[in-house]
């Protein structure tokens, strides 16, 4: 029998029917999805001559590669004589006599380091001791949140250990996926804060991660005289919108929808996103950006400035829309050379949004902030992008506007700027 047959479209797609419903991986290893939409991982295997299973823990939260993990763990510890459902038992007895994250995580160690070199589990053990047990090692490991582990990661990042960071915040997230496995814990705080943390390196697109120095920013570009008014507008709609620089370019007129309703969206074109040559033909994955007050603000403020039938953003001549240097140079007039280029904004949206969305405990909001920079799952159908969680998202653009522009001018203020264009 085939091992490994299930794909994430499959478990993401998968539909409750009257009875439960079983989708085989191989090796045992099933998605079982109840009458209720609850979809969670199982495991059937044979000890001792008897037919068992094993609740491995809950999907989406874990995922199909994760679940395989613990599959071919339990196998192990089958091979090697234990029950792995006696041996959880017996672990969920141990915790409800407080067993804390610094005991789960050197028990993981303990398993973990056996396909690992010694110099490498030592590694991670010592990473674990002088970064993670000092600031929640003794916190019960169901009562760690990610403002503990975001915290730990935090003090990291300001020794200026950025790779360092993202390593231990990668070892703790092993030790809570370990311990959702084992019936410890039910989430992964570690998880939630991924997006939150500030690249590991200095990368080609610098970009501000601040909340407070993006309205710095904000406020820079304003002010730079030369700059024409469509590349002012531009780059504030494209501060409030995280898309792609080429995108808010090519914008034009006809893409935006309800501007004077509840629902303003912008409906960029298959043809101008990030896709296959397959799907950039498909109107079915258009993608769909639901406009703040703000940035309504902006697209309105863009179509009376603007002098093409169509272009929003208009070059220097007129007939063609401004370039990427454009921009560029916009930012470096401002004076943000090598701290902040048109493409951070994306950084800046996803680490201020998710540090907050980690902050606060919603979980949920990280997908969502994911879809709103147009990053799909693999496989994923068209409708999943463009109709999936759209009040939230829209909820989250307006957090967004609001954060980043509670005192800025109007942006029709800037249409009276000198016209004296690149």
């Amino acid at each position: 029998m085939k091992n490994n047959r299930l794909t994430d479209r499959a478990c993401l797609a998968a539909k409750p029917g009257d009875r439960e419903l079983r989708l085989f991986d191989g090796q045992g290893l099933y998605l079982a999805v109840l009458p209720s939409g609850t979809k969670s991982w199982r495991l059937k295997y044979r000890f001792a001559g008897r037919e068992k299973k094993l609740n491995l823990g809950p999907y989406p939260l874990l995922s199909l590669k994760q679940a395989r993990e613990a599959r071919d763990r339990a196998r192990i510890e089958i091979i090697s004589g234990t029950d792995p459902a006696a041996a959880r038992k017996a672990a969920r007895l141990k915790a409800k006599t407080g067993e804390t994250f610094e005991e789960v995580a050197r028990s993981w160690h303990s398993q973990k380091q056996q396909s690992l070199s010694p110099r490498y589990a030592a590694h991670i053990l010592s990473r674990l001791e002088a970064n993670a047990f000092p600031a929640f090692g003794r916190t019960s490991i169901k009562d760690v949140t990610p403002s503990d582990v975001l915290e730990a990661i935090r003090r990291i990042e300001a020794r200026g250990a950025k790779t360092m960071a993202h390593e231990v915040r990668g070892h703790i997230s092993e030790v809570f996926v370990w311990a959702i496995a084992s019936g410890l814990a039910e989430t992964d705080p570690a998880a939630i804060i991924r997006k939150a943390l500030s690249p590991s390196g200095g990368g080609r697109r610098p970009a501000l991660l601040r909340i407070e120095d993006a309205r710095t920013l904000v406020e820079a570009i304003d002010k730079v005289q030369l700059a024409s008014t469509s590349t002012k507008l531009a780059s504030r709609l494209l501060a409030l919108t995280a898309v792609r620089p080429g995108v808010v370019r090519l914008a034009e007129r006809n893409e935006f929808e309800d501007l004077d309703g509840t629902m303003p969206l912008w409906r960029v074109p298959a043809s101008k996103m990030k896709l296959s040559k397959t799907r950039k033909a498909d109107p079915a994955f258009d993608f769909i950006v639901p406009l703040s007050l703000q940035a309504v603000a902006t697209v309105r403020a863009a179509m009376q400035a603007s002098q093409h039938k169509s272009l929003l953003f208009p070059g220097d001549r007129g007939t063609k829309p401004i370039c990427d240097s454009t921009l560029s140079q916009l930012y470096l007039d401002a004076g943000y050379r090598d701290r902040h280029v048109p493409h951070g904004w994306r950084a800046s949206f996803s680490t201020i949004m998710n540090e907050r969305a980690a902050t606060a405990g919603r979980e949920g909001d990280r997908g969502i902030i994911d879809m709103m920079l147009a990053h799909m799952p693999g496989g994923v159908e068209a409708a999943y992008n463009r109709a999936a969680y759209m009040p939230r998202r829209r909820e989250l653009a307006q957090e967004w506007a609001d954060l980043l522009l509670p005192s800025a001018p109007a942006p029709a203020s800037l249409i009276k700027a000198k016209r004296r264009t690149r």
